[in-house]
């Protein structure tokens, strides 16, 4: 790959680099304000200089980009310094590649398919090394490829390798943090590496130098320019340095000899906060206080949105962040494959960055903090509320014996431990799912409460919260209802499903249930709080028209691209809003943003309010636009698509969002959200995703429904009320259509006439 075809890809982005490079300076660097208003002095950081934390970028955004490609440094000069994992040539020349060989970051093995083997750090490694060519070769001839498997491969071969040299000489270098790699190698083999960087510091302003190597970094002290950082860098407690050999976790143990040679130190985030074997945090070390008191600054490596780090964090990378930066003494910099993330948990969300007052839009739970806990639990909903949520939900089901409960799903077989229990009770029912299932109408409400919860992440590959999968309790509509009045949430949403079915085939009236418990908790006389009624059956919302203190949500499944006017008229005969899925407003292609519908804009011209679902924190969930931050995405989904509402199974993420000056788009500064398409226009055309084909419209068809079915008899649904509490008297029996009391003997006629029926069958 020689230079002319990369300047040739590169045209292809510049206009894209360009309007992301200036959102992303502007939304991270804030200007002083016009007004002639005192100014308030900056607030003081918990760093060893006071000010606030350094971003440090490894090989620019490499999150998204190949390392040290244009775009990859682009986007995060301004909000950065650059840190170039030094490799050297054979002829002295200087590149910016992380490892030890070119091998897993670029395309040296399609110019030289022979590898060679060296000894490094006391093991062998073969591969292809930087030493073995001229400089001339790896610039012309080697291009970049993403590192990490995971992430796009659109850009692999459309940038050369990154030359020290060619960056730092243009007219606008980034800041620089040098970090020399291998060290012994070269010297060992006849390169000159200490030469080689010390001419690099006389010629060039470069803020920082680090290695892993105490012989290297003594071997420079006294010659760098002094306004070069010297660091020592400290790699796993295990992994021994080659100047002393000696383990890193020893030497980490006398700072007062480190602070001999440099001025600070690069450690793993796991010497500052470690991770147990469950994945969980451990208690802190006192790393960062001890070096800060020795004058050595502590900056933390190992930093990027997707990687798996802790159950802790709940797959929020801002929350990582935080705990560095916001418990006790505050690292000194994050050493980052995401720079922006990183400096916006430094400029919007550090030191319990909040506003007086939430926006407008609406935070929603998906059968409560369902991220953190088992859905629909009371552990799930008390998460939801103290995480910030505006609207807790619960999703009803009913029992074979008519008690209304939460339930993500009225197949219990992946949300409880249902399938070993009751494997006998499964049943096929293709009215509801394709695929047999466990149903709670086929359990009594006392057998479901002998079930535990399970925590399932559904679309994503991830646990969640393993140490708490089965934690909780499950809830009746009723105490759902009570919890919410007692917390004065300030709304509730009560999503009903399968009431045809239900009705037709169980006797089960679901509808009546959820308008009994609603008016029994006085929340059809009241205004305090918010009261939606989801549903996908527009019967049923139908049912609940003349009740003016509830707000009916139309929920849709389906992907769609269009909502024509007639379509919208006849939702607007039965709901007041629209639950949409994600993807019916931003549409994706192989996880890049293609555009934007124009469904949101037809609803609410139409005076329809607009909830999106169903955001969640894993990155294997999000688009690369957003960065593998969740955080992104809903600033996407409340500035751009301007939603009225998000329904997420982490409200604690939402809610800090919401919370920060930085989700105003007209603060300064902002987190900026994604724009579809932008990304796309950077992808080479041959290797760009194929065109998808377009969505489908929102026929009238599609949401209007018969109407909902008599409830049968059935003497399977006789109900039932939860079990009453100590002294209480039993439950009367309930009344029969005539009024006459049912009697117990009904059922034992049934299981004999069943069993007559049975006989004479068999005898046929």
């Amino acid at each position: 790959m020689n230079i002319s075809f990369w300047e040739k890809k590169k045209m292809f982005r510049s206009l894209f680099l360009i309007s992301l490079l200036l959102h992303t300076i502007v939304a991270q660097k804030p200007a002083l304000p016009n007004l002639p208003t005192p100014q308030v002095p900056p607030q003081k950081w918990s760093t060893l200089s006071g000010n606030e934390p350094l971003v440090i970028a490894r090989g620019g955004f490499s999150g998204l980009f190949p390392e040290g490609s244009p775009d990859a440094i682009g986007l995060s000069q301004g909000i950065s310094v650059f840190l170039c994992n030094l490799q050297v040539a054979k002829d002295g020349g200087a590149f910016c590649v992380t490892g030890t060989t070119l091998d897993n970051t670029t395309t040296i093995s399609l110019v030289d398919p022979k590898e060679k083997t060296y000894n490094v750090d006391g093991k062998d490694v073969r591969g292809h090394f930087s030493l073995d060519y001229p400089g001339l070769l790896i610039d012309q001839n080697v291009s970049m490829t993403q590192a990490i498997f995971s992430r796009p491969n659109f850009y692999d071969g459309t940038s050369p390798v990154l030359n020290l040299d060619a960056l730092l000489s243009g007219k606008s270098p980034p800041r620089l943090w040098l970090n020399v790699q291998n060290a012994a190698l070269y010297t060992e083999n006849g390169v000159q590496v200490v030469d080689i960087v010390l001419e690099l510091l006389s010629f060039y302003q470069i803020e920082f130098v680090s290695s892993t190597s105490i012989g290297f970094l003594k071997s420079i002290s006294g010659k760098s320019n002094k306004a070069t950082k010297v660091v020592f860098k400290l790699l796993n407690n295990n992994k021994v340095e080659p100047s002393t050999k000696k383990p890193y976790g020893s030497i980490v143990k006398d700072l007062a000899t480190i602070k001999s040679f440099a001025s600070g130190i690069m450690v793993p985030k796991e010497y500052i906060w470690p991770v147990k074997p469950d994945k969980y945090l451990g208690p802190p070390t006192t790393l960062v206080a001890d070096a800060h008191k020795s004058g050595l600054e502590v900056y933390a490596s190992g930093f990027a949105n997707d990687f798996f780090s802790s159950y802790s964090y709940n797959y929020d990378p801002i929350a990582e962040y935080l705990q560095f930066l916001d418990r006790g003494d505050s690292v000194d910099g994050v050493v980052t494959d995401f720079p922006a993330t990183a400096s916006n948990a430094i400029a919007c969300f550090a030191h319990n960055n909040t506003l007086p007052k939430k926006g407008p839009t609406l935070i929603i739970s998906n059968n409560g903090a369902s991220g953190v806990y088992p859905g629909s639990t009371d552990l799930a909903y008390q998460q939801a509320i103290d995480d910030g949520a505006d609207i807790i939900d619960c999703s009803v089901q009913m029992t074979k014996d008519g008690i209304a409960f939460c339930s993500n799903s009225t197949d219990l077989t992946s949300d409880t431990t249902a399938m070993p229990k009751f494997m006998s009770r499964s049943s096929n029912v293709p009215e509801l799912q394709p695929k047999s299932g466990i149903f709670s109408f086929d359990l009594t409400w006392s057998e479901i409460q002998t079930l535990k919860p399970q925590m399932v992440s559904k679309g994503s590959d991830f646990l969640r919260n393993p140490a708490n999968k089965t934690s909780g309790k499950f809830v009746t509509l009723s105490a759902f209802l009570e919890l919410a009045k007692a917390k004065a949430v300030p709304g509730i949403l009560v999503n009903i499903q399968n009431a045809p079915y239900l009705a037709s085939q169980k006797g089960l009236d679901i509808v009546d249930a959820v308008s009994t418990a609603l008016s029994n908790a006085t929340f059809d006389k009241q205004a305090k709080q918010q009261v939606l009624i989801q549903s996908d059956d527009s019967s049923v919302l139908s049912r609940f028209k003349d009740i003016p203190s509830y707000k009916r949500v139309m929920l849709l499944k389906d992907k769609m691209g269009d909502v024509p006017r007639q379509t919208v008229e006849e939702i607007k005969k039965h709901a007041d809003a629209v639950n949409l899925p994600k993807t019916s407003i931003i549409k994706v292609s192989n996880s890049i943003l293609v555009g934007m519908t124009n469904v949101v804009k037809e609803l609410k011209d139409a005076n329809l309010t607009v909830f999106v679902h169903n955001l969640k924190n894993e990155y294997t969930t999000l688009a690369f636009d957003y960065w593998s931050d969740p955080n992104v995405e809903i600033a996407t989904y409340v500035q751009t698509a301007k939603v009225d509402g998000i329904v997420t199974d982490f409200p604690a993420t939402a809610s800090r969002f919401m919370r920060s000056p930085c989700s105003d788009p007209t603060h300064d500064p902002t987190i900026l959200p994604a724009k579809p398409g932008d990304l796309l226009n950077t992808i080479p055309t041959e290797l760009l995703p194929p065109a998808q084909a377009p969505l489908p419209p929102l026929e009238v068809a599609d949401v209007v429904d018969p109407p909902l079915p008599a409830v049968t008899k059935n003497s399977n649904s006789t109900k039932a009320e939860p079990a009453a509490g100590p002294g209480a008297k039993p439950a009367s029996p309930p009344a029969s259509p005539s009024g006459a009391r049912v009697n117990v003997a009904n059922s034992g006629l049934s299981i004999v006439a069943i069993l007559v029926f049975a006989m004479l069958f068999a005898a046929h």
